[in-house]
């Protein structure tokens, strides 16, 4: 992990911003929100993920009700991410080389016009299921672009020091709004229908608009804009493959993306193959996912820090829930589950957005986290289609267990090669009163002579790190 002077390339920030800034890092829980532009961007982004989440849940069971197919959803939520596959990489290269609170401006705008296109489609009675995809579509167009801009504004907003803090809460803040926005949707889906679930989504986005128009842009900690150029997409890719801190992470955010992560497939089809219920159903079992995801992303917020090995481990036990939860011979048992799938999935989540935001040098930061989120949500594409079909054809529990079996082994796999690049092993040790499992250097480092290539350095906290891959690795697991 990047750490220690001159690890950051970005420029001090105004005398201004120095003195909005909070000083040195905290381990409070809500520590980012002493920073006045932070709880404008925090307020805004309650109201506009509240709305999102309610689109979600209407789009989800909107489709269900005209096509009757898992498929169907699967294909609505693979379209949504398609775009992030095939274009991720250039929203990187565009969030890195333009001013960052200007460009979300025009996405935050963009967004709202298809909530509201969407709403007017439903409300009017003309809406088909190609309306729904087309416009699944574009919203994803706009995704590649406010995604990484949005990620990387947060350092902007807090500095380097409450990075990783800020992360998290912007996750609590997305899960706290999907305690409310499923459980609205549900009830409005009921009384009125999906239509209006959509126009709120559509206003919802003059909050974060307001909230950008209103902030102190001499407090922000701007970063170094990179020129246009050739190759800034190659010299990206290139800078996460020579970084093993950043390529296992997005691995494996990859993997739980990908195959674990397909729950408006899974949901929607247990609670119309399963439990034969409605809309309400789908939006609680929602709901009862985000208090868990809540709860994950308020304890990383309150760690403060990232480590690999509680990333890894966080994943594996959420294979296993998924597995579990699949099986679940009564509702209230599955209900419960999900609260602790949503708390280590969001666990995962946080620690690997954290994890490589902190490792990346600014000046590739937008790239790299463009990178991250094509991985991660841009695996969808290719497991929502095949998890929809098996679904369908093999049920609701073959469908889910088989997401938590790939997500299990991907998690084993990612924590091996982690140990293998860090010279890690894992340890038993069954005594009483000792740590049962823990991952211990091989062998006993050798110090290294003065002015080699892995030349030890102060870090900020005054320990010492090594510069080279591996003991970096060892570092941060």
């Amino acid at each position: 992990m990047r750490t220690g002077p001159g690890a950051d390339s970005a420029p001090a920030p105004s005398s201004t911003a120095s003195e909005a800034s909070e000083g040195p890092a905290t381990t409070s829980m809500f520590s980012s929100l002493k920073n006045r532009n932070y709880r404008l961007f925090a307020a805004g982004q309650v109201v506009s993920n509240t709305g999102t989440w309610m689109q979600r849940i209407a789009q989800d069971w909107l489709v269900l009700t005209l096509t009757g197919s898992a498929s169907a959803v699967g294909i609505t939520v693979a379209l949504q991410f398609l775009p992030m596959l095939l274009f991720g990489l250039y929203g990187g290269v565009l969030a890195d080389r333009l001013p960052k609170r200007p460009l979300l401006l025009a996405t935050q705008f963009a967004m709202a016009m298809t909530g509201i296109a969407l709403a007017v489609l439903t409300l009017t009675g003309q809406v088909q299921v190609w309306h729904v995809y087309l416009i699944a579509f574009l919203l994803g167009l706009v995704t590649v672009i406010d995604n990484p801009a949005r990620q990387t504004f947060v350092s902007e907003m807090v500095g380097p020091d409450q990075l990783a803090n800020a992360v998290s809460l912007n996750s609590a803040n997305f899960q706290s709004a999907r305690l409310v926005g499923p459980a609205v949707a549900g009830v409005l889906i009921t009384a009125v229908g999906s239509g209006y679930a959509f126009l709120f989504n559509g206003l919802s986005f003059i909050a974060p608009i307001a909230a950008l128009l209103l902030m102190r842009t001499s407090e922000l900690h701007r970063s170094v804009r990179t020129p246009r150029g050739k190759g800034q997409l190659r010299e990206g890719l290139n800078y996460v493959s020579a970084h093993p801190e950043l390529i296992w992470p997005i691995v494996l955010v990859g993997f739980v993306g990908t195959f674990g992560f397909n729950f408006p497939i899974w949901l929607s089809a247990f609670v119309d193959d399963v439990y034969h219920s409605g809309a309400s159903t789908y939006g609680l079992l929602n709901t009862l996912m985000a208090v868990g995801s809540l709860a994950g992303a308020l304890l990383a917020a309150r760690r403060g820090t990232s480590r690999l090995r509680l990333m890894v481990g966080a994943a594996v036990v959420f294979g296993v829930l998924e597995v579990v939860a699949a099986f679940a011979p009564h509702f209230w048992i599955f209900a419960g589950l999900l609260v602790l799938i949503g708390m280590f999935g969001l666990t995962v989540n946080v620690t690997a957005n954290s994890t490589v935001q902190m490792a990346s040098d600014p000046a590739v930061r937008g790239r790299v986290m463009s990178l991250y989120m094509m991985v991660f949500v841009g695996g969808t594409p290719v497991g929502a289609p095949v998890f929809g079909w098996i679904t369908d054809v093999y049920g609701p529990r073959i469908g889910f267990a088989a997401g938590g079996v790939l997500s299990f082994a991907g998690a084993l796999l990612v924590g091996l090669m982690l140990a293998r690049a860090g010279g890690l092993r894992l340890k038993v040790d069954l005594r009483r009163g000792r740590k049962h499992l823990d991952f211990v250097p091989r062998q006993p480092a050798a110090p290294e002579p003065a002015g080699g290539p892995d030349e030890l350095r102060e870090s900020r906290g005054g320990a010492l790190e090594s510069t080279g891959p591996a003991e970096k690795l060892t570092k941060v697991a």
